[in-house]
């Protein structure tokens, strides 16, 4: 009778611990030196392309599937590629500016994985919550792992972050209007 009191009192007490403390799978820290994220913004009259750099990244694993990541964006690196000179030093200053990512007082952008399910051998759809400016909105897309790399493609509404400058003009300056949805390309070492 001791013994099996003791043997429930020892299941409790561990099955307990276990359920209030799962175990957790292996995150994978993503190497942000040898990782780019590329951003390519639209307008009427053509688009422009630059980048921005990770400050932190993880993406969390269960045996070898995805289940979550978490990520850290430093807005302040905002980059044009497909400029030079003044011209580029015009557009990172204002895209920095309130006019845009208010970069001074949001320093960062945060993604935070919510739902990730399994599309196909080594493919994912992932829900995540994607801060910007202080402001949170679900986005959808989808990861691929290939060893230590990932690789996603998004498309992001810069409205629904208050980033309205030059959103919906008409009239005389239609002809530089700047879309709403800018595509970001991210390219993961893990």
């Amino acid at each position: 009778m001791k013994k099996t009191i003791l043997s429930l009192a020892l299941t409790l007490t561990f099955g307990l611990s276990a359920i209030a403390n799962p175990i957790d799978g292996e995150k994978k820290t993503v190497k942000t030196d040898k990782s780019t994220v590329t951003w390519k913004a639209y307008k009427v009259t053509g688009s422009h392309t630059g980048t921005i750099n990770l400050k932190s990244g993880s993406l969390e694993f269960d045996g070898q599937k995805l289940v979550g990541g978490e990520f850290v964006v430093d807005m302040t690196s905002i980059n044009t590629t497909d400029l030079e000179g003044e011209y580029k030093n015009k557009l990172d200053g204002h895209l920095s500016s309130d006019d845009f990512f208010a970069t001074a007082t949001n320093p960062t952008a945060t993604l935070v994985f919510t739902e990730v399910k399994p599309s196909g051998e080594n493919e994912y759809k992932v829900t995540g919550d994607l801060t910007i400016k202080g402001i949170t909105k679900p986005v959808g897309f989808e990861v691929s792992i290939n060893g230590d790399k990932a690789t996603a493609s998004l498309k992001v509404d810069r409205t629904k972050y208050d980033v309205k400058y030059g959103s919906g003009v008409i009239g005389t300056a239609k002809d530089k209007l700047i879309y709403d949805e800018f595509d970001l390309v991210v390219d993961l070492q893990m």
